[in-house]
């Protein structure tokens, strides 16, 4: 059996005595460069979370921004393109007016040169026929 004498009680007070000396000399050390530890580590993961919420942000409003000026190009691109097609249709109506007129005179210039040589070659069939008929009669007429 085992009897509990003087022994026992100084190895109980030593055990004590170490348990107080490692309390204060090691094991409340180590918890404190835990703590801290612990506290870098989250204060870290914040301000990771924090730039992590910036980036995103900062995403979002670029890509905005983005689909902003995307939309603005496409918009004058549009306009532009309109203004262009106005403006082809407006010199090709010009070309058409033109050659219309071109056409008319010409059509004018030909008819008046027709009728200039339909009545010069009427003179001339009469005088041409007045000659062969003054030939055929041997006569003047």
């Amino acid at each position: 059996m085992i009897s509990l004498d003087l022994a026992f009680v100084i190895q109980f007070v030593n055990f004590l005595v170490l348990m107080l000396v490692l309390n204060i000399f090691l094991f409340k050390p180590i918890r404190k460069v835990m703590a801290d530890r612990k506290a870098q580590i989250d204060g870290a993961r914040e301000r990771a979370a924090a730039v992590d919420k910036d980036v995103q942000e900062k995403m979002a409003l670029y890509e905005a921004r983005l689909r902003e000026i995307k939309a603005k190009a496409n918009a004058e691109r549009d306009a532009l393109r309109s203004d262009a097609l106005r403006e082809e249709a407006a010199v090709i109506e010009k070309a058409r007016k033109e050659a219309a007129d071109s056409l008319s005179s010409i059509k004018s210039r030909v008819a008046k040169e027709t009728a200039d040589a339909k009545e010069f070659l009427t003179v001339q069939a009469r005088s041409l026929s007045l000659e062969i008929c003054e030939k055929v009669l041997g006569r003047s007429l």
